[in-house]
């Protein structure tokens, strides 16, 4: 349960759920025949199963000591903090209360969360529309530190770049090699993957800021925070620092999981993650 790519998928989730609709545990619904949920939204058709299970697990276990009293939606806040703390991360204080959401349509996740296609103006836009600053934008970022990314998420950096460069002449020459030949058949097998921190893939640190001053970043979207004059002294500072990245992570983790929240007649416990209570029989 404690492994790195656990904590990244639980992450991802969490970040998918809070970005859409707030944290609700909307993108853990089941699509229906008479409703197509968040989940099943193009962008959300990636995220890990393994992130899905912990909850389920998490979820049954509870119910059967204290049924109906703790919400999907906590369960996942909480397990991503705990998941987070045990690959290395820093320890942040989670509320809780929040009520399991009443709506998940995946007509609603466009816009809403950030995409490899975006450019960093539209990222930071999106962030700023939620609340979130500059700072803070980028210490979430650094959430990429574990995890993957799969091929089809960079190959634009490694074929056919441009027309002077065939690759993205941001990447360090050795590694965009290496991903030129692990992606080379991407197109037949699109589970290929790459960590997104080549360095220290199972650790919660700082490296991943390191990476990008190398030419190490994975997505062209990081990429793009340690060459755009607004976001590179923030990545040169968390290179250089990784209690500020971590204080300043964790500061923004708590703003994030309180993101929307429902409460109240506004939202349910639901007795299974992936079902509205009354859609129960």
């Amino acid at each position: 349960m404690a492994s790195p790519t656990t904590a990244a998928a639980t992450l991802r989730v969490l970040t998918h759920d809070c970005m859409v609709e707030g944290c609700d545990a909307s993108v853990l619904l089941a699509s229906t025949a008479f409703n197509k949920a968040e989940r099943d939204a193009d962008i959300n058709l990636s995220l890990p199963g393994d992130a899905f299970d912990l909850v389920v697990r998490l979820k049954t276990a509870l119910e059967l000591e204290c049924p109906g009293i703790v919400s999907c939606a906590d369960i996942l806040v909480v397990a991503t903090r705990n998941l987070i703390v045990m690959v290395g991360g820093p320890f942040y204080d989670v509320r809780l209360g929040r009520k399991d959401g009443l709506v998940s349509e995946a007509l609603r996740v466009d816009g809403n969360i950030a995409m490899t296609t975006m450019s960093l103006s539209q990222i930071i836009s999106l962030f700023a529309a939620k609340g979130f600053t500059l700072q803070e934008m980028v210490a979430l970022t650094g959430g990429h530190t574990i995890g993957f990314s799969h091929c089809k998420e960079f190959a634009h950096r490694l074929f056919n770049f441009s027309k002077t460069s065939p690759t993205d002449p941001l990447l360090e020459p050795t590694f965009a090699r290496g991903l030129m030949k692990l992606c080379a058949n991407y197109t037949q097998k699109p589970e290929i993957a790459a960590f997104n921190d080549v360095m220290t893939p199972g650790k919660f640190d700082n490296i991943y800021f390191k990476n990008l001053q190398r030419g190490l970043g994975l997505l062209s979207t990081d990429m793009m925070l340690a060459t755009d004059p607004k976001t590179k002294p923030i990545v040169d500072l968390y290179a250089e620092n990784q209690r500020a990245f971590f204080d300043d992570f964790a500061h923004a983790m708590e703003k994030m999981s309180v993101l929307g929240v429902k409460t109240g007649n506004k939202g349910e416990v639901r007795h299974r993650c992936d079902q509205l209570n009354n859609m129960q029989t």
